[in-house]
């Protein structure tokens, strides 16, 4: 059965690839998955609908039969596992690129996530002109540690997984900051990424529904 997942039917970013959906585009294109796309709107997400897909109201959602996924941390390692492509087949390689997918959404995303709230959501607020060089700095230490792990190597641990998706996929998060330019090595391992045929597609993917 072909899978479908949701999107936003007018993505906030404009379709530059950092809503959450690209991620799941991304590793079905990977693998080769052919895949179906349903769009949500805003008041549509928080319906009973979509609510028994997400209980938190967000896209994308994975179903597939009688299965129904949410977060895209859980949806890309499921396509890894089920498929080709985005895991290594040597045991410890494979624990190591998991490693690398929760280091992605759990050490390295949320403060960058922090430092949208700061800026966008909160920026008006009295607090934010002291908050947010502490902020840079958390971002800035955590893109140190992962710049030095990272050294001159093309991807986190040898071939492309889906480690490396998930990654790339939070650092782009900070282009529009600047901060990917103070190092050099990141700024080049997120082109790499970005440069793959798979991102291509699902980048496209997505910019065709917010561009039409």
């Amino acid at each position: 059965m072909t899978p479908t997942i949701t999107a936003f039917e007018r993505s906030p970013d404009g379709g530059k690839g950092l809503a959450r959906d690209t991620r799941v585009r991304w590793a079905l294109e990977e693998v080769g998955q052919p895949y179906e796309v349903r769009l949500v709107s805003f008041q549509a997400m928080k319906e009973p609908a979509h609510l028994a897909l997400h209980p938190f109201g967000q896209i994308p959602t994975y179903e597939e039969s009688d299965l129904a996924l949410f977060e895209t941390g859980s949806i890309v390692l499921h396509l890894a596992e089920r498929h080709a492509g985005l895991l290594p087949g040597d045991a410890k390689a494979r624990a190591r690129a998991i490693s690398w997918m929760f280091a992605a959404l759990n050490t390295v995303e949320p403060p960058i996530l922090e430092l949208m709230t700061v800026r966008i959501l909160e920026g008006d607020r009295p607090w934010t002109r002291e908050r947010l060089p502490l902020v840079l700095d958390r971002i800035r230490e955590r893109l140190k540690q992962l710049s030095a792990r990272l050294g001159d190597s093309d991807w986190l641990d040898g071939a492309f997984s889906a480690g490396d998706l998930m990654m790339v996929s939070v650092l782009l998060r900070l282009r529009a900051s600047g901060l990917l330019n103070e190092f050099p090595s990141l700024s080049a391992y997120v082109a790499r990424g970005e440069a793959r045929p798979a991102y291509q597609r699902a980048f496209a993917a997505q910019l065709a529904v917010n561009t039409r």
